[in-house]
């Protein structure tokens, strides 16, 4: 079992930065892949941002040159930096945790965070 517990979310007018913390309950040495993921109301969850063990990373094009995703080992944490943040960006804000064991893959969550956008 996995526990994820994020921080950071908060309200901010556009054009301001935020950064999300995602603090694992254990080494995150052992998670495959690690990623944010947001949703709107009203819409489905999409993935932000993800970086892999070995520390490559991926985004969504509408956040590309804004977020950078990044991960602390020795803190068993992942951040989000968000910046030049847009009304569009508002949502809640999930951290999750891809775990491969042997054969069997789990995605653990976080209870989320809420980012609202201020035009």
């Amino acid at each position: 079992q996995v526990q994820l517990v994020e921080s950071g979310g908060g309200l901010v007018q556009a054009g301001g930065s935020l950064r999300l913390s995602c603090a694992a309950s254990i080494s995150i040495d052992s998670i495959n892949t690690m990623g944010w993921y947001r949703q709107a109301p009203g819409k489905e969850r999409e993935l932000v941002a993800g970086i892999t063990s070995g520390g490559s990373t991926n985004y969504a094009d509408s956040v590309k040159g804004r977020f950078t995703i990044s991960r602390d080992n020795a803190k068993n944490s992942v951040y989000l930096q968000m910046n030049s943040l847009k009304p569009e960006d508002t949502a809640v804000y999930y951290c999750a945790a891809d775990l491969v064991v042997t054969t069997m893959r789990t995605i653990y969550w976080g209870q989320g965070t809420q980012v609202t956008v201020s035009s």
